[in-house]
């Protein structure tokens, strides 16, 4: 008998990442329902990779933001409009509105501070593993809650890490 895992011919860590991120379109669903008006302190930090397939974004904000860019969606957003695949809202950067498409596939990390709730999601190619980044700054941010890093602290955070084989 071998200590080799198999090959697997399910692809389980596409289904699986898949439905993680099935949780961020149901969460913005649910805004988008309730008139977009976040309920009582929730807000959102979305990470997302600015050069994946079906992102749009100013190209001010993608030369700033080369490989990532971290979003807030807390007093002041507009149009928020969720799809299956994905999302588009409307922010301000620097005063300056911006309208934004995110595909569900290209977020690398949802997080909502305001109850400790996270997940993370790794890449799933080499060159497109979340590099360090700074909030993308958009007016109305608050200083309050920073991005959930790590589960160690007893967060509810859920990291999808599909290690390949060698």
């Amino acid at each position: 008998m071998s200590d080799e895992t198999p090959d697997s011919l399910i692809p389980y860590d596409t289904i699986v990442q898949e439905a993680l991120r099935a949780v961020v379109g149901r969460v913005l669903g649910e805004i988008e329902a309730g008139g977009s008006e976040l309920p009582g302190a929730h807000h959102f930090y979305i990470t997302f990779k600015t050069h994946a397939a079906g992102v749009s974004v100013p190209d001010s904000l993608r030369e700033r933001f080369p490989d990532e860019m971290t979003i807030v969606l807390q007093n002041k957003f507009w149009d928020l409009n969720v799809r299956e695949d994905g999302f588009s809202v409307g922010l301000s950067f620097n005063q300056i509105p911006a309208a934004l498409d995110i595909p569900y596939s290209a977020i690398t990390q949802f997080v909502d501070p305001a109850v400790d709730f996270g997940l993370q999601f790794q890449a799933t190619v080499a060159d497109m593993a979340p590099a360090p980044t700074d909030p993308a700054g958009n007016d109305e941010e608050q200083a309050d809650g920073a991005p959930v890093e790590g589960a160690e602290d007893g967060s509810n955070v859920v990291t999808v890490d599909f290690g390949r084989k060698k």
